[in-house]
């Protein structure tokens, strides 16, 4: 019943923005969409693949497991295909905790999904939240309105609590102290920005596509919001609360709320598109095939 409920809250929000937003329009955008920008967008979508295995390889490695960049990497694709098809986008994460648990234990192999997932959320919010500071700084930039700072003020209180709250003697406490701690590794952090950098730049190469330069100034701002509309796991892939973050926040630019639902739509066909590696993988039996290890491994 609740993947149900979440294909259909995806289904009616896009059918509803699509009515609100003018959906010829919409299609226009799509059927001129440039493939150069989208070729880009994808690119730049699986060379991020690439970046997120390698880091969740180094997390397995901090944790004492060993995971081969080439089985990490099958994972990666894996993983994010089926958080691309079913609701709730972590499924796939839970699935690679589940298959590399003969590589060490469940606990560990849960706590490296978990901690890789959570440095990347904390990379983009970092991000963005330098990108707000610039833009509260700098003149001439968009005029955000006030739940806008209201929402990052919230962050901020967030991020503060879950310091103090990393003091305590829990599980979860002791949890956030070794996210924090890994973030200490030199690689590791610049690994998590340059991801952040890529999937940016792929959301803007989809609004390129679409017909809509995102400018300058909403790069670390604009688009960080956008992603950060897919976390909801009310849906299937973020389908429908990014288009509608896309459609609330382009008239801020000086764009239609038509530009902003292409540019999602476009985003989310280069999302399923980029995993579909992962269909080579599970189509060919060999070592770096997590389901033909796992197979193995768990016969008598």
């Amino acid at each position: 019943m609740t993947r149900v409920v979440k294909v259909s809250v995806s289904v009616a929000t896009l059918a509803l923005l699509l009515w609100w937003a003018d959906a010829e329009a919409v299609a226009e955008r799509l059927r001129g969409a440039d493939p150069m920008w989208l070729g880009v967008a994808w690119l730049s979508l699986t060379v991020s693949t690439f970046l997120m295995a390698r880091r969740w390889q180094i997390l397995t490695h901090a944790l004492l497991m060993e995971l081969p960049f080439t089985r990490a990497l099958a994972e990666y694709y894996i993983s994010q295909l089926v958080n691309a098809v079913l609701p709730g986008g972590v499924v796939g994460d839970v699935g690679r905790a589940i298959r590399i648990r003969h590589d060490g234990d469940l606990i560990r192999a849960a706590q490296s999904v978990a901690a890789e997932r959570l440095i990347g959320q904390i990379a983009m919010f970092l991000f963005m939240a330098v990108g707000f500071a610039c833009a509260l700084l700098l003149p001439g930039g968009i005029a955000w309105p006030p739940i806008t700072w209201l929402g990052l003020a919230a962050l901020g209180v967030a991020a503060l609590t879950a310091t103090v709250f990393a003091r305590r003697d829990t599980s979860t406490a002791r949890f956030l102290r070794l996210v924090l701690g890994l973030m200490r590794n030199l690689h590791l952090i610049l690994n998590a920005a340059v991801i952040v950098v890529l999937l940016i730049f792929s959301l803007y190469a989809c609004a390129r596509a679409t017909g809509t330069i995102i400018p300058i100034g909403a790069t670390f701002t604009l688009i960080p919001l956008v992603l950060s509309a897919m976390l909801i796991p009310l849906s299937v892939g973020g389908w429908g609360w990014r288009e509608g973050a896309a459609a609330a926040l382009f008239p801020l630019i000086g764009a239609t709320p038509s530009a902003g639902i292409a540019m999602g739509i476009a985003y989310g066909t280069a999302i399923t598109l980029a995993a579909l590696p992962a269909l080579v993988f599970l189509a060919v039996p060999s070592q770096a095939n997590p389901l033909s290890k796992t197979v193995k491994l768990e016969s008598p």
